[in-house]
């Protein structure tokens, strides 16, 4: 039955404007969303997560709720380094599908196992389509939530670890045009962002697709003439020793944060060859050394991987006085855990019970030289930056080589302020 003889009232001449109407308020309808967001996993995933968030919120009539269940699109952010890890991603993507809403799964997961959650209430954002947001989507984002994790600099990497399943779910490298970079620092700027964070997951793999590399990307932002501070993300040995001259030069700016992430996993060269991370010990520390001869308090943070499965008490041993001779602000430990799709999925890690004991030790290590590192700042006067609200009515600061300074009075966000170092907690120094 057709519209005239439905409503043989209504002319011709009307329907034509009444469809129309009827196909805008269906529009409308379906652009305008509640959406509810939450990520997980490292700096890189959760800054493309939340800049996805962020594309969306582009849209006026776009608006974040705090509960899933008033979502009308609940997006989640997904790793899956570890097995544990994907576990609760999957359970944490069931309880969402149950809500009224759809889920949009980002992440690695969407990209490795995206298939198997994917239903009639799931939707994965698929490889191709993450590559071409990535390709061009990301240049021009003005942000409108608060949720905001950095920038992302380049996709992939160039490695091809046995253990490690990221490679796989990121593909090669897609590194971002300097320019393009640039322009989304300055768009933070302008936002009176003053913590410009660049990410990836191996930011010295940076420009290696475009004939640059991170240190010429760092000398490009640090050139900006406006007042900010630069932290650059995690950095792989293997990239960082190829350009390690240029890269020091870089961090000398009185803009970029002294702060190095460098996963070293290991001090046992047979456990690294193993692992095909492309390095020897030897080269690790020759781009820690040389970082901390050139910044001698600057902070460090590195990855540690236990019980790899021809890894043995000896090579243990040797990872723990890696440990003790470069004395790394944040030590991120985690258990072999074989991933699917990876070469060493068949292989098995160290008696459980083992890991634990040797993972107490790395613990109390690292606890007896915290106490020793931190207090060596007493009594210093520093310059930071506030960048946080604390607990209990504090503030949270940086000082130039990125350590937390707590601060017992009320500053806005991004001041400038002179302190005395006065104490100390487990990881963090407070001032005064």
């Amino acid at each position: 039955m057709t519209i005239t003889e439905f409503c043989p009232h209504i002319q011709k001449k009307y329907i034509k404007k009444l469809c129309i109407k009827i196909v805008i308020n269906v529009i409308v309808i379906k652009k305008h969303m509640k959406i509810y967001f939450e990520s997980y996993g490292c700096t890189l995933q959760k800054s493309e997560s939340s800049l996805y968030l962020n594309k969306l919120l582009q849209d006026k009539n776009n608006q974040m709720v705090e509960k899933p269940e008033d979502a009308d699109l609940s997006i989640i952010g997904t790793c899956v380094v570890i097995k544990h890890t994907e576990d609760k991603m999957v359970k944490r993507i069931s309880s969402l599908s149950r809500n009224p809403g759809k889920v949009k799964v980002l992440g690695c997961l969407a990209t490795v196992n995206g298939n198997t959650i994917e239903s009639e209430n799931v939707e994965i954002l698929k490889p191709r389509e993450f590559r071409s947001f990535y390709e061009g989507a990301l240049d021009n984002i003005e942000i409108k939530s608060d949720i905001y994790d950095g920038i992302p600099i380049n996709q992939g990497c160039t490695g091809s670890c046995n253990f490690c399943i990221s490679h796989i779910a990121r593909g090669k490298l897609l590194s971002r045009p300097v320019d393009k970079v640039v322009n989304q620092v300055n768009m933070e700027l302008d936002r009176n962002i003053r913590e410009i964070r660049i990410s990836s997951l191996d930011t010295a793999a940076y420009g290696k697709d475009l004939g640059t590399d991170l240190a010429d990307l760092v000398n490009n932002i640090v050139s900006i003439d406006r007042n900010f501070y630069l932290r650059v993300g995690m950095l792989e040995p293997r990239n960082a020793y190829d350009i390690l001259d240029k890269l020091i030069a870089a961090y000398n700016s009185e803009k970029v944060f002294k702060f190095l992430h460098i996963p070293v996993q290991s001090a046992e060269n047979s456990v690294l060859t193993a692992m095909n991370r492309e390095y020897t010990i030897e080269e690790a520390e020759t781009v820690l050394r040389q970082f901390i001869d050139t910044f001698p308090d600057m902070s460090i943070a590195t990855d540690i991987i236990l019980g790899y499965y021809n890894d043995s008490r000896e090579g243990f041993e040797k990872t723990l006085k890696f440990l003790e001779n470069y004395s790394p602000d944040i030590i991120n430990v985690t258990r072999f855990s074989p991933r699917p799709y990876t070469k060493d999925y068949s292989k098995m890690p160290l008696n459980s019970n083992l890991l634990k004991g040797w993972s107490r030790e790395i613990i109390d290590l690292h606890r007896i030289q915290i106490e020793k590192k931190l207090d060596h700042f007493l009594g210093r006067e520093e310059k930071v930056m506030v960048t946080e609200e604390g607990k209990n009515g504090t503030m949270v600061a940086r000082d130039i080589n990125y350590r937390p300074v707590v601060l017992n009075k009320s500053y806005q966000k991004y001041t400038d302020v002179y302190c005395k170092i006065i104490g100390h907690g487990n990881n963090y120094l407070i001032g005064e």
